[in-house]
């Protein structure tokens, strides 16, 4: 698995999650909906992504790392 599909999936995981809490838990988890869009929104002008750091942490490489070999 590369960096940018582990980045997308945790991506996914997180929507689904906070919007299946929205629907059963509480009304105001739409905001964690909201600052997930908005983290991936700046992350894709600024190219800083905290995820993406703490893959990096645990070894996962990402596409460019690895064609490096």
């Amino acid at each position: 698995m590369t960096l940018e599909n582990a980045v997308l999936r945790f991506a996914g995981v997180m929507v689904l999650l906070s919007v299946a809490l929205t629907v059963y838990v509480h009304a105001n988890f739409i905001w964690l909906t909201v600052f997930i869009g908005a983290n991936l929104l700046q992350s894709s002008f600024t190219g800083f992504c905290p995820a993406a750091i703490f893959f990096k942490k645990l070894g996962i490489k990402s596409v460019a790392d690895q064609g490096q070999k």
